[in-house]
């Protein structure tokens, strides 16, 4: 059964293949903890992101997470929220919020989302 004090909220963009596809593999290596995560996904929904007090184009270029607080993470800080979930994840997690490890990480992760946006004709 789900606690709904320890869910997480996931807005991600369903219209990426990348991203439906980690979203698979999260959820197979997250194994019973799977469903304590909610996948929202962002394509079309520009006014509920907004009533949500997240800027749609932000959403589309940083994946955010809400966490049972309430609280809205992005970029990678809200990947480590996940990934914190997972023990095989959980080193990497670690590692991806070391101090000179995380600006490198979120350089090279806008770089991949701009690039694959303009790919992809949605930007």
């Amino acid at each position: 059964m789900t606690d709904c004090n320890d869910t997480l909220t996931v807005y991600y963009d369903g219209a990426c293949p990348r991203c439906r596809a980690d979203r698979r593999r999260y959820e197979r290596w997250a194994g019973e903890t799977a469903d304590r995560v909610v996948w929202y996904d962002i394509t079309g929904r520009e006014s509920e992101l907004r009533s949500l007090g997240i800027d749609p184009d932000t959403a589309l270029r940083e994946l955010h997470v809400r966490d049972p607080n309430g609280r809205i993470h992005r970029e990678l800080e809200a990947y480590r929220l996940l990934m914190a979930r997972v023990p095989r994840l959980k080193p990497l997690a670690w590692l991806m919020g070391l101090p000179l490890v995380r600006p490198l990480l979120s350089w090279l992760y806008r770089r991949w989302v701009l690039r694959r946006l303009h790919r992809q004709g949605r930007l």
